[in-house]
């Protein structure tokens, strides 16, 4: 296998892939959204966890009291968040409908030294942003009445609970954890699940197109052909991936080992994108060579997350700088993958070249 040969072949995919109008404004379209990211990422946050928008948000919310006086009513018309008017359940509820109203509230008329529980009712508007933000903001005043009802009826108890203190945590919270443990994970490997189904493409094209006979009619072999758009496929992993973390840090998220990140993409991507080699060279036809390469991918990925030291979360853990020598251990052994596949490429295009089976 002559290195030049390769060149040859990953310059003709490049400059086709370059005269691809679709894949240039995907790549576009990916460098636009990372410029930014930091809206994405607020976008992005709010859909995993709503609730995340509260601490942001300084509006009163006009919300409705109906039912016996309580501690509830105290802590409502106490808090900056909530607006509140005494209503009958019946005209809040309708006032609600017509959106006047962010929440109804409902405290029924029970004893809190009574026996039986005290059950409030809670109305808001069904699948609102809003109202993910109201229920929030109306626990904190729900787990204080829960509270007030535990020191009334703590006569009741005939075993007093263990006290768990938990170490309080300096920042994280949700919006890193989405951010760390979800987002960067999946941005810097989009560019390998892209490359791997690029290469389907690259290689099914040429028995479509009749193409394939031409292209080994020349000094270069079926095999240097077949790795020649594997490298095409590889070489954009990590402009890609290293496009989208240098974007995140400009837009103000720390990432550290960015380095180490962009080694073990490439890694990864390379045994992603030789899969997809071999499914296209076994189908030869690009939609059966997709839908089985796809339904593949999926069974892969939620093997390797089950794994305890997966890649997703070793990821995670070199972003935030807290990665040990696990690290070497997991990019040891997809090295160790990649060298097999690469072997089971090189020795199954071999077969097809013998065999002549193309065009």
């Amino acid at each position: 296998m002559k290195p030049r040969h390769l060149g040859i072949i990953a310059k003709k995919e490049f400059s086709g892939l370059f005269n691809e109008r679709t894949i240039l404004l995907a790549i576009l379209l990916q460098l636009f959204i990372a410029m930014f990211s930091s809206f994405l990422m607020v976008g992005l946050t709010s859909m995993y966890d709503p609730s995340s928008l509260s601490k942001y948000s300084h509006y009163e919310y006009p919300v409705a009291y109906a039912g016996n006086i309580s501690p509830v009513l105290l802590y409502l018309q106490r808090s900056p968040d909530f607006r509140v008017y005494r209503m009958d359940l019946s005209q809040g509820v309708e006032a609600l409908k017509e959106r006047k109203l962010a929440a109804v509230v409902y405290v029924p008329d029970t004893d809190p030294a009574a026996d039986e529980p005290v059950k409030i009712t809670l109305y808001t508007l069904q699948n609102d942003l809003q109202s993910a933000i109201v229920d929030v903001k109306l626990k904190d005043i729900f787990l204080k009445y829960e509270s007030d009802l535990r020191a009334i009826r703590s006569g009741r108890l005939n075993d007093h609970p263990l006290p768990i203190t938990i170490p309080k945590t300096q920042g994280g919270g949700d919006f890193y954890e989405f951010v760390y443990g979800l987002l960067i994970p999946l941005l810097v490997f989009m560019p390998a699940i892209i490359a791997s189904a690029l290469v389907i493409d690259l290689v099914t094209e040429e028995y479509q197109h009749d193409t394939l006979e031409t292209l080994i009619s020349t000094p270069v072999t079926f095999s240097e052909v077949v790795w020649g758009k594997v490298l095409a496929c590889e070489l954009l992993v990590p402009v890609q991936a290293g496009a989208w973390l240098l974007l995140l840090m400009i837009n103000g998220i720390a990432i550290q080992n960015a380095g180490l990140i962009l080694l073990h993409v490439v890694v990864s991507s390379f045994i992603l994108i030789l899969l997809g080699a071999l499914t296209a060279l076994h189908y030869r036809e690009r939609t059966a060579a997709q839908f089985v390469f796809s339904t593949a991918l999926v069974v892969v990925i939620l093997f390797v997350l089950a794994l305890p030291s997966n890649p997703l979360n070793l990821l995670t853990l070199l972003a935030v700088g807290s990665a040990g020598m696990e690290q070497w251990a997991v990019l040891g052994a997809t090295v160790v993958v990649a060298i097999l596949l690469g072997y089971l490429l090189e020795f199954y295009a071999q077969r097809v070249s013998r065999k002549n089976t193309f065009g």
